[in-house]
């Protein structure tokens, strides 16, 4: 079975383009946004829609909020996108994670927050008029973009909002983004943002050191 190449799809689409659309990002935190941002204020008028109740603790969301905003202001980006920052709302990931605090990394659970995050913002995208969505998600080599961009299609058909495809840690995208956040001094996480992930990352610490 041939895979279909995510990156290729998201060039078509912007090849096609007319005049420079409207573009909500669900974005997970700065460094993944930068190379994303870099790429895509090229072509669209972007608004970053920072939206994951997953990321525990609430200190870490502010925090990880706060260094969007100044990457925003910070880098030259075509179009000076605007950041909307969502209420910190812990319970709605607790609610579709119950039953699978356990589950590896990068299973159902993860599965089910890429769908969390992704319907807010179609959601947000087809009461605001925008004229696509997409996540920086996908910059991340943890991250399944085949899963990303099935889900992503799903809900463009159930909301009427096309979805960009893509796969942003393609073309040296992860790289790029890594450089960046050296450039910018961006804060890097060392866990994906739950806790069950937190827990992960301090267990294969706690391995490496032994």
């Amino acid at each position: 079975m041939n895979r279909i190449n995510w990156r290729k799809e998201m060039l078509s689409t912007i090849s096609s383009l007319q005049g420079r659309p409207r573009l909500l990002l669900h974005v997970c935190c700065a460094p993944c946004s930068s190379g994303c941002l870099e790429e895509l204020c090229a072509h669209f008028d972007v608004t970053c829609f920072y939206y994951n109740p997953n990321i525990s603790p609430a200190e870490e969301y502010v925090h990880r909020g706060k260094e969007l905003f100044r990457l925003v202001h910070e880098m030259p980006l075509e179009g000076s996108p605007d950041v909307v920052i969502a209420d910190y709302d812990p319970e709605t990931f607790y609610r579709i994670a119950r039953g699978l605090e356990d589950v590896p990394e990068g299973g159902v659970r993860c599965e089910k927050c890429y769908r969390l995050r992704l319907e807010k913002t179609a959601q947000k995208a087809k009461k605001d008029g925008y004229a696509f969505f997409t996540t920086t998600l996908s910059i991340s080599p943890l991250k399944n973009a085949d899963k990303l961009n099935t889900i992503g299609g799903e809900l463009a058909s159930q909301y009427g909002v096309p979805y960009l495809y893509s796969d942003f840690k393609k073309a040296d995208g992860y790289l790029r983004s890594i450089r960046m956040s050296e450039t910018y001094g961006l804060y890097r996480q060392d866990y994906c943002g739950c806790v069950y992930s937190r827990l992960e990352a301090a267990k294969r610490k706690d391995t490496s050191a032994s």
